[in-house]
């Protein structure tokens, strides 16, 4: 269905993205296409519907051939009815206000009947479980809510590739479990080829085929089943590395497989205690005291409370349209709370004037792209430096402590999701506010930069600083938080500490806490740990 044949492909006169790629992917395969930030996951999904190199521009050597039809000689036009691609940032698409009709247009345009639409867009909201969605405007919709809104309206179109990128990184996990799940009926039941590119490699793992393996700057390429390649891999989940840690043969990239393997290792850490957890009981600097938010008829947060304490790390947890992203915005001071308060150091956060509220409290949401306006990287934190009084270079090193070098030269809209997030994380996080709010702050992040990223929230905890986090990814939860907070439907159903919130909540247990459950380890980090220190 797709060959890859010698391709290589270099966005100017620097070294190549990707560097003589032979890859064959068959029809009705699910294939996830693996590497570290920088090293062309994006740019070979490009490749396949002709965006690379007809709109990209660029220099290519070698051939794609999709279906029989040559990406050198095929506008993505003519692609157009073939291969459906959702990009890192879906709402980029978006061309309607309404969730039925943004699902309706692509099949609009390629002219399919009103009949076979009417059919098409029920199959699709069914599968995206958004039927009870279809009249929302989009712009009321959470992160998770549009990303499934994105992938329903290129299914509807009835492809025969699908083309994902980074798919789950704004779901939930039952959300992005049943997505995934219903992509794979799709290619079991009719025999959809889907190629997907994510970094949240324990959602998409059990679902593959095959995975392609990239090395930076794509100089190898390694193909094969998911635990053969793992085996070789620099970027692995907690499942994998608890696989290498015990001696599992072959690796395990599913729950249940590790389970059957795993009595020797839960034998070893009977009686072992995992480690203490749960707040500080540093001075309380943010706090939500019976928050309601209401925007129109949908209420967003409901009496909601909540306190975020010096020298701890809380993660907010919940279902996508939870109320996450409202609470912390609230905290921030964007938005009045209909009905509570919002306190930051006593203040009340929309009150203070921008130079005050940056030294309070810093923010980076989910469309990371917000926060930056300058022209390239090394100017934006030049900027950064200047607007919140730091010496010079401040912000390029907390950065570079994140993700590494950026090119200094390069206009932020260019750089991949994970550089754009790792700059505006390091913006703000170079101010070093007293109270830190991050929305999503891995995604787009590969599990090097997510140690990366742990390791500077770990300093600033240090420091005393306070911070809330916002997020699906339940590794970060079990590798970072002190404390956990879950939301439905804009209400605190659950707050304490994290290790007896997600071990408590199978929806948002970690791979390890499933293993090994009912014992209460989070990774496997902590448990070699545990396990050389014991007599």
């Amino acid at each position: 269905m797709i060959r890859f044949e010698r391709a290589s492909f270099r966005y100017d006169e620097s070294s190549w993205i990707l560097r003589d790629l032979s890859v064959v992917i068959d029809e009705g395969e699910l294939v996830v296409v693996v590497g570290p930030t920088g090293s062309g996951k994006t740019t070979l999904l490009k490749m396949i519907d002709g965006l690379v190199p007809h709109f990209s521009g660029g220099e290519m050597a070698g051939d794609v051939v999709v279906a029989g039809r040559s990406i050198r000689t095929t506008s993505p036009t003519d692609m157009a009815s073939l291969v459906g691609y959702v990009g890192q940032d879906p709402t980029a698409t978006f061309v309607t206000d309404r969730v039925e009709d943004e699902v309706a247009y692509a099949m609009e345009n390629l002219g399919v009947s009103p009949t076979a639409m009417r059919r098409r867009v029920e199959d699709a909201l069914d599968l995206m479980s958004l039927e009870d969605l279809r009249d929302r405007p989009l712009r009321t919709l959470s992160g998770g809510q549009r990303q499934r809104v994105a992938i329903a309206a290129v299914v509807a179109a009835a492809p025969k590739i699908l083309v994902l990128d980074e798919p789950t990184s704004a779901l939930d996990p039952g959300s992005a479990e049943e997505v995934l799940s219903s992509l794979t009926r799709l290619v079991h039941d009719v025999g959809l080829t889907v190629v997907v590119a994510e970094h949240r490699l324990e959602r998409v793992l059990p679902f593959a085929d095959r995975v392609v393996l990239l090395s930076v700057e794509g100089s190898s390429v390694t193909v094969g089943e998911p635990g053969e390649v793992m085996e070789s891999s620099p970027l692995a989940p907690p499942l994998i590395e608890l696989g290498r840690f015990a001696g599992w043969r072959p690796l395990p990239v599913t729950v249940r497989k590790a389970r059957r393997e795993s009595g020797a290792l839960s034998a070893a850490l009977e009686g072992l205690t995992p480690p203490p957890g749960g707040s500080s009981g540093g001075a309380v600097i943010g706090s939500a005291e019976k928050v309601d938010v209401t925007f129109g008829s949908i209420r967003a947060l409901d009496r909601a409370s909540l306190e975020l304490r010096a020298g701890s790390i809380t993660a907010v947890m919940g279902r996508n349209g939870s109320g996450k992203s409202t609470l912390l915005n609230g905290l921030a001071g964007v938005l009045r709370p209909t009905r509570g308060t919002f306190r930051v150091d006593g203040h009340d956060p929309e009150a203070l004037d921008a130079k005050d509220r940056i030294r309070l409290v810093g923010l980076v949401p989910q469309d990371p792209g917000s926060l930056l306006y300058a022209q390239h990287v090394g100017q934006e934190c030049e900027q950064a430096d200047k607007e919140h009084g730091l010496p010079a270079g401040a912000t390029s090193a907390a950065v570079r402590q994140i993700v590494g070098e950026l090119p200094v030269d390069q206009h932020p809209r260019d750089l991949s999701e994970g550089q754009r997030l790792s700059l505006a994380l390091g913006v703000v996080m170079a101010a070093k506010p007293r109270l830190l709010l991050l929305d999503e702050p891995t995604r787009g992040l590969d599990y090097l930069a997510k140690h990366e990223l742990c390791a500077a929230l770990a300093a600033l905890r240090s420091d005393g600083v306070a911070v809330a986090i916002a997020t699906h990814d339940v590794e970060l939860v079990a590798m970072i938080a002190d404390e956990a907070v879950v939301l439905a439907g804009g209400e605190v159903i659950a707050h304490g500490p994290a290790r007896e919130v997600v071990c408590h909540t199978p929806a948002f247990a970690p791979q390890v806490a499933k293993v090994l459950a009912p014992m209460t380890w989070l990774t496997v980090a902590e448990i070699a740990d545990a396990l050389s220190a014991a007599p």
